[in-house]
């Protein structure tokens, strides 16, 4: 067997052409976290940095043999999921993390990568959402997302099933071991990430909102926990260290076009 002088994480997200989110920008997050990233297409995209002009998703098939090709060739020490497109491409994922299980998988609650060619229908993204927390959340080690889309969830009733009212604990509920929120409202001006564990152990950092224009900060922070997981961190310190890596990053982040700036994922050198 090969000598790996790395650890290695596979991500499954969209490719963005610019840079600033999805496979290109979570490749760049891992080297700069010492972790080898392996990519699984799920989509790419149409855009430049303000707009996006079209999805294309790949199909289920096309998913499920770009992760087994290099999982069968290459251990692997973390997953992250990212962005999908469809509910095939869901169900897809589920059973390579079921086939997987013994490796933590990270899952980023983001916005969807869904096909923009055409308006999606409203039972598009609700049947995709759905399948998402039906069947990936109960597979993550660790489930990242921010604290305005817990709440619009609530407030929705996304997660009814889950027979709890409270964010992170409707997401423990349903299976996920850790959930980290990020952005949440603490006291009027004051806002923190919060890290909810297994017996409700929670641990919270202050979380400072980034720049104006800038792309969403949570794929940044998924993707760094699962670089720093494949190191063998505890979730607790790879959460903290991946909040402080984000947060350097966003504090960092450049414009380089007519449209939204992007974060600096490796830090800039004096």
């Amino acid at each position: 067997m090969p000598n790996n002088s790395l650890p290695i994480t596979l991500v499954f997200g969209p490719f963005d052409p610019t840079g600033s989110d999805g496979l290109p920008a979570d490749a760049i997050t891992c080297a700069a976290l010492g972790s080898h990233a392996l990519c699984t297409l799920t989509a790419f995209t149409t855009q430049d940095t303000a707009d996006t002009e079209a999805v294309h998703p790949c199909s289920a098939e096309q998913i499920d043999d770009q992760a087994r090709c290099v999982l069968e060739d290459m251990a692997v020490q973390a997953i992250k999921v990212g962005a999908l497109s469809s509910t095939e491409a869901v169900s897809a994922v589920a059973q390579i993390a079921a086939d997987y299980s013994q490796v933590p998988l990270v899952l980023h609650l983001g916005l969807q990568a869904l096909d923009s060619e055409e308006i999606p229908e409203e039972d598009d993204a609700e049947d995709l959402t759905g399948a998402t927390i039906e069947l990936l959340v109960p597979q993550a080690h660790v489930v990242v997302l921010e604290a305005a889309r817990l709440a619009q969830w609530i407030t929705e009733d996304v997660l009814e099933a889950s027979g709890q009212t409270t964010g992170p604990q409707a997401l423990q509920a349903i299976g996920a071991n850790w959930v980290l929120v990020t952005g949440s409202l603490q006291r009027p001006g004051h806002r923190v990430n919060v890290l909810v564990g297994p017996d409700n152990e929670t641990i919270s950092w202050p979380w400072t909102a980034p720049p104006d224009r800038v792309r969403d900060s949570g794929g940044i922070v998924a993707t760094a926990i699962a670089a720093l997981l494949a190191h063998g961190l505890t979730v607790p310190e790879a959460a903290r260290q991946a909040c402080t890596y984000a947060e350097q990053a966003l504090a960092q982040s450049f414009q380089p076009g007519m449209g939204n700036r992007i974060a600096r994922r490796i830090p800039a050198t004096s």
